[in-house]
């Protein structure tokens, strides 16, 4: 009892300090675009033909769009596609919504095209069926992790993003908000349980080795943060000067602990059931049969992380299996360097994290016992 009092106090300090981390920002305060971005439907393919482009055919659209949502809904307006050359244009259909951007030209003339497609229906019902599955496969406890989820996407984007926009390191702006992210998120989805702060005491001990060793071989591997478009374009907007470095270090811990949380409470729960099973074994006993199963938590999980991030990056790799360059000289490219550190220093702090959990949760059965 006096545990589970403890654990909802600190449990409860977090969530203040989550809310007073959102209600002192403004998120998304930025200029509105109202005016210049908008959505639509096609409801008319006007002309489709094919077109030369330095010698290549590339097909050409002329279109009757619908505004939907901004300041000219109800409109209808014209949009030529495929009108530069491009690789591949995309052919778009009646009943295709649409973003569409707008500006005028040197003479004033509105000038409209297409930007992508609008998205938002597909992941609204993907969403929809990822929190049906949820609730009906884990209950009460999914319902919860639910929870957890959205204050951790608060925190993210009303505290984190917003400070880092500022200007602030961003190392420090994750940890500060990983000190609510990580009990908050345990409690919720574990319970107000002994094992749950266990869990978090080994996570929190793994995930400062992994800051450590991130910090350690990113400046070994001189990685400046700069190996993607996305890294690139962040200078160009906003007026602000971003540390390129402390970001990707930043999303190193978060995509880490990702990781960690998963085998830290799988790992103490494995000890507390063996325990509850065979109450006379002993704690030695207790450890050995407990770091069995977290050896193949690690290799099942080791492996989970380098299936992510292949997928991720296949375009990428299929890149570099026509490139006649060596080996080694590909291995130094910092876009390649990038992931193999942010893999092998998310596989390392996992495989920290199993003997430093399993050795918290019986050293805490043994002095409960003793």
């Amino acid at each position: 009892m006096k545990h589970n009092k403890t654990t909802f106090l600190f449990f409860v300090l977090s969530l203040l300090i989550c809310f007073l981390f959102v209600s002192t920002q403004n998120c998304f305060a930025q200029e509105s675009t109202k005016d210049t971005y908008l959505e639509g439907e096609i409801i008319e393919i006007i002309e489709e033909k094919d077109i030369e482009f330095q010698e290549q055919t590339q097909k050409y659209q002329k279109l009757k769009i619908n505004i939907t949502k901004g300041s000219l809904i109800g409109q209808d307006v014209i949009v030529e596609n495929g009108t530069s050359p491009m690789s591949q244009v995309i052919l778009y259909e009646v009943g295709d919504r649409v973003l569409v951007y707008y500006s005028s030209d040197d003479e004033g003339n509105e000038v409209f095209y297409i930007t992508d497609f609008v998205r938002t229906k597909g992941i609204i019902i993907l969403f929809i069926l990822f929190v049906i599955l949820s609730i009906l496969v884990a209950t009460k406890k999914g319902f919860f992790s639910l929870v957890a989820m959205a204050l951790t996407f608060l925190i993210l984007f009303l505290f984190v993003l917003p400070k880092i926009q500022a200007g602030n390191d961003p190392i420090i702006i994750v940890i500060l908000s990983l000190i609510a992210i990580i009990p908050i998120t345990f409690y919720l989805s574990h319970g107000f349980e002994k094992k749950t702060t266990i869990a978090i005491l080994g996570t929190t001990i793994a995930l400062v080795l992994t800051i450590i060793l991130s910090n350690i071989f990113v400046n070994l591997t001189y990685l400046t943060g700069t190996s993607t478009e996305e890294s690139l374009f962040l200078q160009t907007v906003g007026g602000t000067q971003y540390n390129l470095k402390g970001l990707l270090l930043a999303g190193i811990i978060i995509g880490t602990l990702g990781v960690i949380d998963d085998i830290a409470i799988s790992q103490t729960s494995i000890v507390y059931q063996l325990y509850s099973i065979k109450k006379d074994i002993s704690i030695s006993e207790l450890y050995k049969r407990s770091i069995q199963v977290g050896k193949d938590h690690i290799a099942s999980m080791i492996n989970t992380l380098i299936l992510v991030y292949t997928g991720a990056s296949l375009p990428l790799l299929l890149i570099f299996m026509n490139n006649p360059r060596p080996f080694g000289e590909i291995l130094s490219y910092e876009l390649v360097t990038t992931e193999i550190v942010r893999t092998l220093v998310g596989s390392i702090g996992l495989i920290l994290a199993v003997p430093i959990t399993t050795y918290l949760a019986c050293l805490s059965i043994k002095r409960a016992h003793t």
